[in-house]
């Protein structure tokens, strides 16, 4: 068994982790987040896309998720002045360099977790079927 490139864990290379994974999973794991990142996955969208692409949020909530990402710079908000005067949303370069990560959670989650309810297991087409 090699151990030249294996290092051991420490205290301090633990707290480290649990530090950047603890302010991932805040941010990320804030409700509709996730959702939101992944609906611009396909590119820019206006606000009223996307309240019709998410099912479930209200406009406060999405206006305020928005907002959030615009300001963590994972979104970008960008006006016409028009008219009609119009918003768009995009992923920015940091935004696109999270998706990696949301789609292997999303295999992940699909993979190993049970569903939540086994009647939309049964209505949602799976890829390959």
């Amino acid at each position: 068994m090699a151990t030249g490139s294996v290092q051991p864990l420490t205290a301090g290379v633990c707290a480290r982790a649990d530090v950047a994974l603890t302010r991932a999973f805040e941010f990320l794991g804030k409700r509709w987040n996730g959702v939101v990142l992944g609906s611009l996955i396909g590119g820019g969208a206006g606000f009223r896309e996307l309240s019709r692409a998410i099912d479930g949020i209200s406009d406060s909530v999405l206006s305020d998720r928005l907002s959030g990402l615009v300001r963590a710079g994972l979104v970008s908000r960008t006006v016409d002045d028009g008219p009609p005067v119009s918003v768009a949303y995009a992923l920015t370069p940091r935004g696109r360099a999270l998706i990696p990560a949301l789609e292997e959670l999303a295999r992940w989650a699909h993979e190993h977790l049970p569903p939540e309810d086994a009647s939309a297991v049964a209505l949602t087409p799976h890829k390959g079927s």
